[in-house]
């Protein structure tokens, strides 16, 4: 079973990726809702994969990314930014930390599925 690790300060945002997610018996969801958390969490759990979204407290997505990324026991995890800006200088900024890949809200449970499996190889 694949960890994956959903940061985002949104309650709402957390519940649907985990029914969306859960439903595959194959992925263990663990949830985070700041910045540090999620830090904190990645570096104890080692996730496959992060849904991280850009705007949270404490520490937002971008220097989460960042910590990760710079950090050799951490930079293997696939960090997928949730951002509502789909503007190009943030991804250019997500680029510029190490993020894998970029998904804008609001989405689609099934294309959120089908975009975890795709960087996952499932």
């Amino acid at each position: 079973m694949k960890k994956i690790l959903l940061a985002d300060d949104e309650p709402a945002v957390r519940r649907l990726v985990t029914a969306t997610l859960a439903d595959e018996s194959r992925y263990q969801i663990l949830e985070a809702s700041d910045g540090v958390e999620a830090l904190r969490l990645a570096r104890a759990e080692r996730p496959a994969m992060m849904l991280l979204d850009v705007n949270m407290p404490e520490m937002d997505g971008f220097e989460v990314c960042r910590a990760l990324k710079s950090d050799p026991e951490t930079r293997g995890i696939v960090v997928v930014m949730l951002t509502a800006m789909a503007q190009v200088a943030d991804r250019e900024r997500g680029v510029a930390v190490g993020a894998d890949g970029f998904f804008t809200k609001p989405f689609s449970p099934l294309a959120l599925l089908e975009k975890v499996e795709d960087v996952l190889g499932e």
